[in-house]
Formats: C-alpha cells, sequence, structure tokens
C-alpha cells in the first residue's frame, strides 16, 4: 500500500515539474523582460563557434527558447520545437534556442544524440540569461519583426499546435 501510493505521489511530482519547468518565478518574485517591450540584445556563439546576436534577425519574426540537457521538461518539448523548426523556417520564422550554462559539447553532444537541427545559441556565463531574467526553464519568447515581444511563456509547451497558437502573434 505504501510503494502505490508512493509511487502514485511521484507521479504527481514529476507531472507538475513537467508543466512548469525546472523551477519557478514565484520563488525569486522576477519576471523579465514584458510582453510589448523590446527585447534585451544579446550575442552569443552557436554550436559552429559562430557569434550570433538577435539585432541581426531584426525584420523577421522570432522565437526564442531557454533551455538545459538536464531539465526533463525541456527535454520533452525539444521534439515540438524541432516539428517548428522544420516546417516554419520556410515561412520565415528564426528560432534561437539557449542553452543555460553548459558547454558547447555539452549542447552538441546532446543536439547529435537525439537528431535535433535546430540552431543552439550557448551561453555558458548565463549573462543573457540573467538579463533575461530567466528563473524557469524552458521560457520561450515570441518576438515580432521590430523585436517587440509578443508572448512569453515559463514551463514547456506539450503540444506542436499550441506553439503554433502563439507563432500566429508573430508571424506574417
Amino acid at each position: 500500500m505504501k510503494k502505490v501510493s508512493g509511487a502514485i505521489l511521484l507521479l504527481i511530482l514529476v507531472s507538475l515539474l513537467a508543466i512548469t519547468g525546472c523551477t519557478t518565478e514565484a520563488e525569486t518574485g522576477t519576471v523579465g523582460p514584458q510582453v510589448g517591450s523590446l527585447a534585451p540584445e544579446f550575442n552569443l556563439i552557436n554550436l559552429e563557434g559562430n557569434y550570433i546576436s538577435l539585432n541581426s534577425f531584426r525584420g523577421k519574426p522570432v522565437l526564442l527558447n531557454f533551455w538545459a540537457t538536464w531539465c526533463s521538461p525541456c527535454r520533452m518539448e525539444m521534439p515540438f520545437l524541432q516539428e517548428i523548426y522544420d516546417e516554419w523556417t520556410d515561412k520565415g520564422l528564426v528560432m534561437l534556442t539557449v542553452n543555460v550554462g553548459e558547454s558547447t559539447t555539452v549542447a552538441k553532444n546532446f543536439m547529435q544524440e537525439n537528431g535535433f537541427t535546430m540552431p543552439v545559441l550557448v551561453d555558458l556565463s548565463q549573462e543573457t540569461t540573467n538579463r533575461y531574467q530567466i528563473t524557469g526553464i524552458p521560457t520561450t519568447y515570441f518576438i515580432d519583426k521590430d523585436g517587440i515581444i509578443q508572448e512569453r511563456r515559463v514551463g514547456s509547451f506539450p503540444s506542436k499546435e499550441l506553439i503554433e497558437q502563439s507563432l500566429t502573434k508573430i508571424m506574417p
């Protein structure tokens, strides 16, 4: 009986973690850049060793996702993000995923092992993560062609369709 109730409790806790993300903003009270504000500029290195700046994509809609390999909710939504990348980049969407605090090698190995091809930027120093006041991952920003944040979501997306609903706010 104790094993069953313990297993049920564990299942509930894991489910809540998957829905909400790896940490919560309620713990710190910070909320990050808000909808309607200009997305903070950054300059991060990608897995190929090139520096990428957010401003270089001005004029295009951007999906910006903060994640880490150790984060279960992040890992759960990655296949959906890959589907969006595969289907929406030809429609003008720029997808940037930002790995938080891990080395280029760790991020690259994770992407290769899982067959993911979407762009990854590495924020080893967490300077950009701090600029965006990320306290829970995954966190996703939907930024319009003018660089204005149209939506911000903390926690994982449970489906590709929910990501697509949010894309309607930034896609022409």
